[in-house]
């Protein structure tokens, strides 16, 4: 039963809305369809009954194929009336019910007799109609007629075979190409939506001939386009143009800018704000092209309609992001704007100032918006608490005034978001201006002392432990931090006890106070509070004991294995005489298993596992490998590579390799899977050319005996190389193998085979395969723990990209390290972003990067790289990867 409305009490509200289809059912509706049928039709009954149908198939009401073959059937009919409202329902009901084929041919002919009457209302909605529920067949039979409408001196029906032609374009391309004649005619219609329409289906017949809308942009921009609608398409289409001649233009000059230029100059708003809009989005637009555009974005700021402000301050929100300079003129038309009503064009207003202003107007912007954010939601709050932090990156010595912006509105109400982009905003001005520290650590403890998110207050006592040690005055922060032991839930008290001992362990001065406040915690209610000031306490030597640094180190220095891994181990560790040792543990992050491509083959993944399964881990691998004799002497394996295809989807034999690497030996495992039912593979090994790897020399090998059917199997071939080298190489690899014959229903093997090659993809050995993806817990303190004699920095040119995400990714993969603290997400229209990577290089070489990159209005991408390990010479070799990839 669908339910619009609810009716509202007339008490109330006079004006309250009412439905006239509440309560209505399907059932009911059904039985009153019978009118239909009835001899003398009464077209307003019928027209009510179409209505309510109408209504119920679009709330999602399902009719069963008798009910619609019923209803459709008792339509038809209704073609006897000549009253015009009824025929157009009767156009609409049959549109929505979709007859099947069979049906379709019970109102054809009426359908086709309407489409060739003097009235033109019929015409057209009866084209519309045909063309929904017709197919191939009859669209050839009625081609003629649509052809004629297309050029019909009625804008009605010529829009109404236009648009159908977009629609049939989808389903029927070679019928509707053959129009190209009608429609260019069409394009030249005085009707304004005739040559709206007619323009977008001639740019979808031709929009995969690069040429031909060449052409079309060319002769249509000499001002024969009248429809400001056309005139709208016909801008995002020179754009498009202009975008993709932008690579092959030899001079700095633009095709068609100047046509972009005089449409900001044309009488209708919308045609003027397409082509601003269009020139602030041209690739490499320089200062001087985009100030026409700025100068008329600036009008319409002050425009008395809500929307055309919108628009205008949102494509200058836009703009800024990448010429801010550009949009500074902007900024008291701007100001005008907070005090917006509509509060979208209020926080756009805002977030585009931060992002403009110069030092000199913070404090007179900060006042606008303290008054301003009391009266517009948490999301909108977010976007310019991001502003004001970017702002206060950008002039740092405005810190104190933005820091207590952001204090007081953290002590007003607000959601979980909301807090949470605050309360980072804090925390990362504190990272970077060194000056903001003590203020801004002190606000924190503050906000903790009413905070309701156990979240935010863990987040909050972690990073206390992180830096407060470190301040002139340590002892002030201990206050805030014990209160929470007193006044928080079992959680928060918790991580307030580790807090505790971190000031303890790095401040010697504390540790007798913190010894008497991690004591009072051992009787606390809940035990995990309790087991970790047991834990601190005989950590930091409370009782006297001697405690060495690499106690200290490990339970407050940076972890330097996944936690996953961890958690695996000590899960796999069985008791006995031998401690747990944490070296034991793998350093390599493991491949999530829905993170892998999908491919719908029987490609193994692993170990003979099947192509859905995860990845196998190291430890897997290192069982397997210790197991067979020819490999057991290789010594601890170091990585094992992700499996990399050798073969395409979907061929008879699927081949991938997984590459694992040992100090002195690099052991290709080739993971085959037979497709083919008819055929069992025996002795199958892979031959490897190895001309293009002049530091390997094979020395080991262990072919698969037998390969039947849809059963993975695996082939080993082993290289030694030179101890600790990061020795690379292209190898050549085909598959070798004798084929014999199956009988699928009897499973019978024929004795005799033949032997056969198949030629696989070649395999590289790349520097990046002796990097474990090893994360830091803490960059920063890892950094600072580094040798700074092993630090080298140098910059790189790294050319042309389509955006900055396509070069922070593409070096991450060359180096093969771990992107830290979430520093591999690039943010939209960024132009420039640091990025951390942590790993351990073979030889357990622990590496950490800090990357800079910046991108300039020509695409063209610039990096800055330093580079800190435990070994110089590493240090360079990375320096070398990047310099060589």
């Amino acid at each position: 039963m669908a339910q619009p409305f609810v009716k509202k009490d007339d008490d109330h509200d006079d004006e309250a809305e009412y439905s006239p289809f509440l309560g209505i059912e399907k059932g009911a509706v059904l039985q009153e369809a019978r009118v239909f049928n009835d001899p003398q039709l009464d077209p307003r009954r019928c027209s009510q009954v179409i209505t309510k149908l109408l209504y119920l198939l679009n709330q999602g009401e399902t009719f069963t194929k008798i009910e619609a073959t019923e209803v459709f059937f008792a339509v038809t009919k209704l073609f006897q009336s000549r009253d015009l409202g009824l025929r157009r329902m009767v156009y609409l009901i049959i549109k929505e019910l979709s007859p099947s084929a069979d049906e379709v041919i019970i109102v054809t002919s009426s359908l086709m007799k309407d489409m060739n009457s003097k009235t033109d209302m019929y015409r057209a909605n009866a084209i519309r109609v045909l063309c929904r529920i017709t197919d191939g067949t009859l669209l050839t039979q009625i081609e003629r007629y649509l052809k004629q409408a297309i050029v019909d001196k009625n804008p009605v029906v010529a829009s109404a075979a236009l648009v159908s032609g977009i629609h049939l374009l989808q389903t029927n391309p070679e019928i509707v190409k053959r129009w190209s004649n009608e429609v260019q005619e069409a394009v030249q219609s005085r009707a304004a939506l005739v040559q709206f329409h007619a323009l977008g289906l001639l740019h979808q017949i031709r929009q995969n001939d690069r040429l031909a809308v060449n052409k079309l942009v060319t002769s249509l921009t000499r001002g024969t386009v009248r429809s400001p609608l056309a005139q709208c398409l016909l801008i995002r289409y020179t754009s498009q143009v202009i975008h993709e001649s932008a690579g092959n233009t030899q001079t700095g000059e633009r095709p068609f800018f100047d046509y972009l230029e005089s449409c900001l100059r044309h009488k209708a708003e919308m045609v003027i704000f397409e082509a601003a809009k269009a020139i602030t989005e041209l690739t490499g637009v320089t200062s001087r092209e985009l100030t026409p555009a700025i100068t008329v974005l600036q009008l319409f700021l002050s425009s008395s309609k809500p929307v055309l402000r919108f628009a205008a301050v949102r494509t200058l929100n836009k703009v800024a992001m990448t010429h801010p300079m550009a949009v500074t003129n902007c900024n008291i038309d701007m100001e005008s704007l907070i005090s917006d009503q509509n509060r979208s064009i209020a926080t756009l207003a805002i977030t585009t100032l931060l992002k403009t202003g110069n030092e000199s107007s913070v404090d007179r912007l900060m006042k606008q918006i303290t008054n301003f954010m009391s009266d517009i939601a948490d999301e909108f709050k977010i976007v310019v608490v991001e502003a004001i932090r970017s702002l206060c990156l950008k002039f740092p010595l405005k810190y104190r005034t933005l820091m207590n912006f952001l204090s007081n509105i953290l002590r007003e109400e607000g959601g979980f978001e909301y807090k949470k982009a605050i309360v980072d905003s804090i925390v990362i001005l504190i990272r970077d201006i060194p000056d903001a520290k003590e203020s801004g650590l002190l606000h924190l403890c503050e906000f903790i002392e009413d905070c309701e998110f156990t979240y935010l207050s863990t987040q909050i006592l972690h990073f206390l432990g992180i830096e407060g040690p470190k301040t002139s005055d340590p002892s002030k922060y201990i206050r805030y931090i014990y209160n929470r032991v007193h006044l928080e839930n079992a959680t928060v008290r918790a991580s307030a006890v580790s807090t505790l001992a971190k000031f303890g362990a790095m401040v010697d001065s504390l540790k007798p106070r913190i010894f008497v406040l991690l004591r009072r915690c051992l009787f606390d209610s809940d035990d995990e509070v309790r087991d970790r000031a047991t834990l601190y306490l005989n950590t930091l030597g409370a009782d006297g004991a001697i405690v060495g640094e690499p106690a200290n180190e490990f339970l407050f220095g940076s972890l330097d294995v996944p936690l996953v891994n961890l958690e695996t181990s000590l899960k796999n560790y069985e008791p006995s005489d031998e401690p747990f040792d944490i070296s034991s543990v793998p350093r390599e992050v493991k491949t999530q298993p829905h993170a892998e491509k999908k491919v719908p083959s029987k490609k193994p993944t692993g170990l003979g596992s099947p192509p859905t399964g995860p990845v196998a881990t190291v430890d897997t691998y290192e069982k397997l490998l210790s197991s067979i004799p020819e490999f057991s002497g290789f010594g601890k394996l170091f990585k094992s590579s992700a499996p990399v295809e050798l073969t395409e989807p979907e061929t008879e034999y699927a081949v991938n390799v997984v590459k694992h690497i040992f100090d002195q030996h690099v052991l290709f495992q080739y993971n085959c899977t037979n497709t083919i039912p008819e055929q069992l593979l025996e002795n199958v090994t892979v031959i490897v050319d190895a001309s293009d790897a002049a530091e390997f020399a094979e020395v080991a090998s262990k072919p698969l005996q037998s390969l039947p059917y849809d059963s993975p199997g695996q082939s080993f071939l082993a290289f030694e190389k030179p101890g600790g080298v990061a020795a690379v190489g292209r190898f050549s690899n085909t598959l070798r193998f004798i084929v014999k014959e199956v009988d699928p229903s009897t499973g019978e093997v024929e004795d005799d085979g033949v032997e056969d090659e198949y030629q696989l993809e070649d395999l590289e050995v790349v520097a990046a395969d002796y990097m474990l993806k090893v994360a830091v817990s803490n960059f920063r303190n890892a950094w600072e723990n580094m040798n700074p004699d092993s630090e080298r920095i140098d910059e790189y040119g790294l050319g042309p990209r389509e955006s900055l995400v396509e070069a922070v990714k593409a070096v991450i993969n060359l180096l093969g390290m771990q992107p830290c603290e979430g520093t591999e997400v690039v943010p939209s229209n960024s132009r420039s972003h640091s990025c951390l990577l942590s790993g351990v290089f073979i030889g357990n070489v622990k590496v950490l990067a800090r990357l800079s990159f910046g991108i300039d209005g020509q695409k063209e991408v610039a990096m800055k790289l330093a580079v800190r390990s435990d070994e110089e010479s590493i240090s360079d070799l990375i320096h070398e990867m990047v310099a060589s990839g």
